[in-house]
Order: C-alpha cells, then sequence, then structure tokens
C-alpha cells in the first residue's frame, strides 16, 4: 500500500482482539498501542501500555470469564466506533454475571496504532443497580426521571 496503513483493516484487527482477548494476548498490547496511549472506562483513566495492561489483569483477577463480543464498528478519519457487549460467566451464588452492553471510541495515529480508547457504559444499570438498598434507590429515581 505504498507506506500507507489500511486503517480499517486495523480497527477489524484490534475488534478482533478484544473479542478473543485472553489473559496471554494482552503481551499484544505494545504492538497495539502508542507507547503514551490513554485508556478510559467508568473506573480506569489511565496512560501507558503498562497501566492499560494493569486494567486488564484486574479484570482478569475479578471477572471468572470475561469475553467481549464486537457488534459493529464504524470508522470516521482516525476514530473508530466499536459497539460491544461484556459478559463475565454465569451467575454463582451471590455473585450475578455481568451483561453489559456498551461502546468505544478509539482513537488511531496515522501508523494505525492505538492513541486513546475510551469506553462508554452504564454503571449504574451494569453494578450499583445490583445493590440491594442502593439499587432500589436508583431504579425508584429512573422511574420518576423517565419521560414515560
Amino acid at each position: 500500500m505504498n507506506g500507507t496503513v489500511d486503517l480499517a483493516e486495523r480497527v477489524r484487527a484490534y475488534a478482533e482482539f478484544f473479542a478473543t482477548l485472553t489473559p496471554q494476548s494482552l503481551d499484544r498490547l505494545d504492538e497495539l498501542f502508542t507507547h503514551r496511549a490513554r485508556f478510559k472506562d467508568p473506573f480506569n483513566d489511565v496512560s501507558g501500555v503498562p497501566a492499560i495492561r494493569a486494567v486488564f489483569e484486574h479484570m482478569y483477577r475479578v471477572c471468572p470469564a470475561p469475553r467481549f463480543e464486537v457488534r459493529e464498528w464504524a470508522l470516521s478519519g482516525q476514530t473508530a466506533f466499536i459497539r460491544w457487549r461484556f459478559t463475565d460467566g454465569p451467575t454463582v451464588g451471590r455473585r450475578m454475571a455481568l451483561d453489559v452492553d456498551g461502546m468505544s471510541r478509539v482513537v488511531f495515529d496515522e501508523a494505525g496504532r492505538v492513541l486513546e480508547h475510551v469506553d462508554y457504559w452504564d454503571p449504574a444499570a451494569a453494578l450499583y443497580e445490583r445493590i440491594p438498598m442502593f439499587g432500589a434507590l436508583l431504579r425508584a429515581l429512573r422511574r420518576k426521571l423517565s419521560a414515560e
């Protein structure tokens, strides 16, 4: 391609990386991210590959079987939008399984490496509403603020 990067192919490969993510594949983060890349989600805002790796290592420690299902993606300039579903295994005992729909905005540099990855998802619906008293309060608040 005369030295140019096929960004659509890079986005496809990046989405596939998350769809097949394992603890072993974290070794590939250096290939995918720039050394000062930023990763942000509702609980983390970190920069640099070692910090990004730490976020995913933590995920593997607290989630028994994390899985990302990439539903679709779109590309606009150097920015990709990836819609996904995250699950972390079956409900076991008192531990309720997570089932989260979300979207990532991923900005690529000219070489096709990730400069910034920002996840957007609703932690209240995914986590907080599962806490007995807090969840009841959030559900009541949602009903009160709903237009329906």
